[in-house]
């Protein structure tokens, strides 16, 4: 699975991108959030606040039920706002 983190999450986890192997049971978004979290300090930092991290799964916003599968790409976004 390839992992991308954008603005101010690239820079809590570290990274701008990476590839993981998630454990099986991390079917969702959601779940995948709750592994990454336990990754380390900067991944918690980074998802504290879930209600204002954006998630796109193959380039498609998607909600934290979404499904999620070891090919995908998973791209983790701030809040976006025009201007």
């Amino acid at each position: 699975m390839r992992l991308m983190y954008f603005a101010w999450l690239r820079e809590k986890v570290g990274v701008s991108e990476e590839q993981a192997e998630p454990p099986a049971e991390a079917v969702t978004v959601g779940q995948l959030l709750d592994w990454l979290e336990g990754r380390g300090q900067g991944y918690a930092d980074a998802f504290a606040d879930r209600t204002i991290v954006r998630v796109a799964v193959n380039q498609e916003y998607v909600t934290l039920d979404h499904p999620v599968a070891a090919g995908d790409e998973v791209a983790f976004f701030p809040p976006v706002t025009g201007g």
